[in-house]
């Protein structure tokens, strides 16, 4: 029998100082559980302590290993060259016996992350300063991370962004299901039809030598980017769970996916959902005044690849979980995922109707 969670003894697992004076629940992600701990200490005033999902993450122990080796790396790169404005990494937080994890007595996996004092985040981007501002903090992640070479890394992940793999899941998921046809289902049945011819193009220009592994965040959409409440500047891209080798596209498709549906992931509406190219061409401007250094030809022919594609394929991850019965990202009602992915195909309908001006966007920045 799996006995209730004492939060307050795991969180003293990762305490150093002061005393734990109140837990609260942190965020609204898809598969960890988050919490911040506030302590009564001068010193350190608050953590992140989060459960790792290790049905997602089975190998938690690289997922960690991950973590150190990016966040002690750029802490020695911002050393070493800090960069021209305030930027703060996510710190790995010890046990006291100096471990990253710790596993309760029934299994589940604990650990704790410094916490950005001072800032917000937003689920959706309201005006243009904070477009541009969600842009430069992917690019000042992928800056810092530049040289760190992809294969320092563990793959905590297989699989992840490889579209044509979540495809098969889906075609597998369906033949085995047996539905509930509604308006709603319908549209997404006969949408993911019309989808299949693009959704290997990023991995046969890996194969084509077109573009080049790299390290990604993995996960950069809106919400994992930290704003400083006083200056409203991006001072820290979050999340580091997804950090990995991969193509950069990934993380460029994704941030503007997330950033460019101005009614919001989580938006009942999803017939209203449209993809907003002048918060697009923001992301961009302040994605690029960073990245330009090291991007290639290559890397901007299949930038608006990249946006469709990362759209339609967490599109088909919500409704293949749908279908497979709720079983990876958290919902709160039956149809969630459901809900999710309408929003998502729908915002890939949108893109696909403006292509031609997200390539012009894309074209002027070269």
């Amino acid at each position: 029998m799996t006995k209730e969670i004492n939060l307050i003894a795991v969180a003293e697992k990762f305490t150093h100082q002061g005393q734990v004076v109140a837990i609260q629940s942190l965020g609204n992600g898809n598969i960890n559980e988050t919490f911040l701990v506030t302590l009564n200490s001068a010193k350190l005033q608050h953590f992140v302590l989060q459960r790792i999902n290790t049905q997602v993450f089975r190998q938690p122990e690289l997922v960690m290993q991950n973590m150190r080796i990016v966040t002690d790396h750029v802490s020695d790169r911002l050393k070493g060259s800090p960069v021209n404005r305030p930027w703060e990494f996510p710190r790995v937080l010890s046990t006291q016996d100096s471990q990253d994890l710790w596993l309760d007595e029934n299994g589940r996996c604990w650990r704790a992350i410094s916490f950005v004092e001072n800032t917000q985040c937003f689920d959706t981007l309201e005006d243009s300063y904070r477009a541009a501002e969600v842009g430069y903090a992917l690019g000042m992640f992928h800056h810092l991370i530049s040289d760190l070479p992809p294969t320092t890394l563990a793959d905590t992940l297989p699989g992840f962004h490889i579209t044509p793999l979540y495809l098969q899941q889906y075609e597998d998921i369906l033949a085995k299901t047996h539905l509930h046809l509604s308006p709603e289902v319908n549209y997404c049945l006969q949408f993911v039809s019309d989808s299949t011819s693009f959704v290997d193009i990023l991995e046969t220009a890996i194969g084509k030598g077109k573009l080049p592994l790299r390290l990604i965040h993995g996960d950069p959409k809106i919400n994992n980017v930290l704003f400083d409440r006083a200056t409203h500047k991006a001072v820290s891209l979050i999340d580091l769970d997804t950090v990995k080798p991969g193509l950069i596209h990934y993380d460029i498709g994704d941030c503007v996916r997330s950033g460019c549906n101005p009614l919001g992931e989580e938006t009942q509406y999803w017939e209203e959902v449209y993809f907003n190219t002048q918060i697009c061409q923001l992301i961009l401007q302040g994605y690029l005044a960073v990245a330009q250094g090291f991007l290639t030809e290559n890397d901007y022919t299949y930038i608006y690849d990249a946006i469709r594609l990362i759209t339609f394929e967490l599109g088909l991850r919500f409704f293949t979980d749908y279908l497979a019965g709720n079983i990876y990202f958290k919902v709160k009602y039956p149809e969630h995922n459901l809900a999710r992915a309408l929003v998502q195909f729908k915002l890939t309908e949108s893109i696909e109707s403006q292509e031609s001006t997200i390539r012009q966007i894309i074209q002027d920045f070269r």
